[in-house]
């Protein structure tokens, strides 16, 4: 039960906010911050500060408008202080996190009179290493700077040197702290990816640079803050680490997930793993090559060269397993791509390469031939001798480098050590990759897809395995929800046809967490129209659906300043823009011919001119894009967001729910659409202020029995159906 003087706190805290801010409560706020402070509130701790009870997390869908941020924060401050533990909060993006750590926060402690240390907590990669840059800058011969990634040194330009140039100016004038985000300009994630590290390369606080670390120094503030604002790969990261090796420790911590839908996809990036086939064969082959000259300079570190001897034939062992069975790993694929149809090919946008695709090619219950299984165990055995023996190497490194070893210089050393850092990181990611080869028999409750990803690049051909759970559920449940002191998730789509199950399913909250809906302040009813013309066609008679677009959305942005068009496919897309009459045409800024962000200064950019703007987008622009007032008034939903099977983890877990009874069509493809599209709608109204009109051009809606279902879980527009 919630302490009375913990109840007392918040009542005056929110008290305050809304007076310093002349604000009047919302009532979904005020049931937001009830439902969290009862939930949290129950939270019993042993007598060493662990957690002793159940039903520590609250799982809340709080609508647009709400003002989630403030309710969370309110309700959970005053309880992280009576239980003294810390708070993380974690957002989806880079952008929200800002904007929480640079707006929301300071404007709710100022205002509700509160006091709280508050830090921005990000990873390593977004950190300028300094002893990179310094590198890259004082080597003339940049073979002797080893990549984490294939080729990462083998293009740097005169431009990049300048950069690199001003980038040391800077940092030495004061007006750059290192952090990749307030670097001015956008910054190409080649010319990055080269003046960062991760927690293998670095030599932590026995780096020379430690004082001007950018990385450390940020880290030094998360040790006095109550609330550390990170995101949620950080804090999966930190989890991958065992907890407590970036964030504080999760028994220690109360989680709040801001844009939770998120977290069960991002946990399935950071579980999965993957190797590129030819290029690791490529890697083994150059670190081979370079490892003698490598540590020439290090000859006088004799244990180090005794403990080294071996590498050259460790690096030799794993490249002649791989270049062996190369072509029976063509044959595994020849033979999946005779049994699966040619839809699993599609382009990839984020590839800036006419000719690049990929093909993906998926085992069937996740379940291997039994030569590939075999291939995995050598690999698996040949790999772990690697890690084994690159680990003892890095362990020495860092000794000398801690020891400041007086024979060798401490810049050779510090080469050495990052080049086998970068090398044990990969070896380790591909011990984790063929363990889950070695036996691919089916897990009951725990399945695993794996698959074979056929990637093409200007005609050269690469081989990814892939492995991967289908579910995040397990590893957050043992990891995060089992071992945190609480949680919060919110967002506005945590469930999906009015039920949490689909999120339950995909993030194992437990069936005991405290689960809510509070209403949004809008009046939807009276501030906008959903509309299903009769003129729309069932989008599956495919020719036919686009031809209608073409023929009608003339007529339907005829009234609007600014529209949205949302696709669910590329190709309808490109068909739908090249079908419209030139004039249309002028008026429209489609996706892929400008980057997302120029694509809305420009649209905003025509409607403060009077002009009228149309953006026709994919899926990313269904979600986090904020265009209120005249900016958009009309949202126009092409079809029905069915995902497309293609992807492997999706068909695995429909294959999964098959098997055991379900129909995978209602339990995952519905629930999913029905989250994209209220995501989708929810592009129209941004403040309470805003009118407007959501126009889906789908008639399935309207003809299928699942329809019904998707139109009841949108929000209650006026309907003209």
């Amino acid at each position: 039960m919630l302490n009375a003087d913990v109840k007392k706190i918040i009542q005056k805290n929110y008290s305050q906010f809304l007076s310093s801010r002349e604000l009047k409560p919302r009532y979904g706020q005020k049931l937001m911050i009830a439902e969290i402070a009862k939930s949290l509130g129950s939270i019993k701790l042993d007598a060493d500060g662990v957690r002793k009870t159940e039903g520590h997390i609250c799982v809340i869908e709080a609508g647009t408008g709400t003002g989630k941020t403030v309710a969370y924060l309110l309700a959970t401050l005053p309880i992280a202080e009576a239980l003294d533990k810390k708070i993380v909060l974690a957002t989806a993006t880079v952008a929200l996190q800002e904007q929480v750590i640079y707006k929301d926060l300071p404007d709710l402690i100022r205002y509700a009179g509160l006091k709280a240390q508050i830090t921005l907590a990000k990873g390593r990669g977004r950190y300028l290493c300094l002893s990179k840059l310094d590198k890259i800058l004082t080597e003339t011969d940049t073979s002797t700077l080893i990549p984490l990634y294939e080729d990462e040194f083998s293009s740097i330009t005169e431009q990049d040197n300048q950069l690199y140039s001003t980038m040391m100016e800077k940092l030495g004038e004061g007006k750059w702290d290192g952090d990749r985000d307030s670097w001015p300009d956008e910054l190409e994630q080649s010319s990055w990816q080269r003046v960062t590290t991760d927690h293998r390369q670095c030599t932590g606080r026995s780096c020379r640079h430690i004082r001007q670390c950018s990385f450390f120094n940020a880290r030094e503030a998360l040790d006095e803050a109550d609330v550390i604002v990170a995101n949620h790969d950080l804090v999966l990261a930190d989890l991958a680490l065992g907890g407590g090796a970036i964030l504080p420790p999760q028994e220690d911590t109360i989680y709040i997930f801001d844009e939770g839908h998120h977290l069960p996809d991002k946990a399935l990036n950071h579980f999965a793993s993957s190797m590129q086939y030819k290029s690791t064969i490529r890697w083994l082959g150059q670190s081979e090559g370079q490892w003698t000259k490598l540590i020439e300079p290090l000859a006088g570190a004799t244990y180090f060269t005794q403990l080294a001897e071996p590498t050259e034939a460790a690096f030799k062992a794993v490249r002649s397993v791989l270049e062996a069975h190369q072509p029976h790993l063509q044959e595994w694929v020849y033979a999946l791509e005779q049994e699966q149809p040619a839809q699993n090919e599609r382009f990839i946008p984020q590839v800036q390469l006419d000719t690049a695709h990929t093909r993906q090619l998926r085992f069937e219950n996740g379940i291997a031939p039994k030569e590939m299984e075999s291939l995995a165990a050598k690999l698996c055995d040949t790999f772990t001798d690697l890690s084994m023996l690159l680990e003892k190497l890095y362990r020495e490194l860092t000794t000398l480098i801690e020891d400041d070893y007086p024979v060798v210089a401490r810049v050779d050393l510090e080469t050495v050590h990052g080049a086998v850092g970068a090398w044990l990181a990969r070896a380790e990611s591909s011990v984790n990759l063929w363990q889950m080869y070695t036996d691919t028999s089916e897990i009951e409750n725990w399945p695993i897809a794996r698959w074979i990803s056929v990637n093409t690049y200007n005609d050269n051909i690469d081989y990814e395995i892939v492995s991967s759970p289908i579910l995040a559920s397990k590893s957050l449940q043992d990891d995060l929800w089992s071992q945190c002191c609480g949680a919060v998730v919110t967002s506005a789509t945590l469930t999906a046809l009015n039920s949490f199950d689909r999120f339950k399913t995909r993030s194992g909250t437990y069936d005991d967490s405290h689960y809510g809906v509070v209403p949004s302040p809008f009046d939807y009813p009276n501030s906008a129209t959903l509309s299903i013309p009769s003129f729309a066609v069932e989008a599956n008679r495919a020719s036919e659906h686009t031809e209608s677009l073409i023929h009608y959305l003339p007529e339907l942005v005829n009234d609007h300043q600014g529209s949205l068009v949302l696709f669910s496919s590329r190709k309808q897309l490109h068909e739908v823009f090249e079908g419209l009459d030139n004039s249309t045409q002028h008026t429209i800024l489609k996706q892929g011919s400008y980057s997302k962000q120029a694509i809305l200064t420009e649209h905003k950019k025509r409607i403060d001119a009077g002009d009228k703007s149309i953006i026709f987008g994919l899926a990313s622009f269904a979600e986090g894009v904020d265009l209120p007032g005249d900016y958009c008034t009309h949202v126009i939903i092409a079809k029905i967001p069915f995902a497309v099977p293609d992807d492997p983890l999706e068909a695995a877990l429909a294959e999964w729910i098959e098997s055991r009874g379900g129909n995978p069509f209602m339990q995952i493809t519905v629930p999913d659409a029905a989250v994209k599209l209220v995501q989708a709608c929810g592009r129209l109204l941004r403040t309470e202020k805003d009118t407007g009109t959501v126009t889906i051009m789908d008639k399935r809606l309207t003809t299928k029995r699942y329809g019904r279902s998707l139109i009841d879980s949108l929000p209650p527009f006026k309907r003209e159906i």
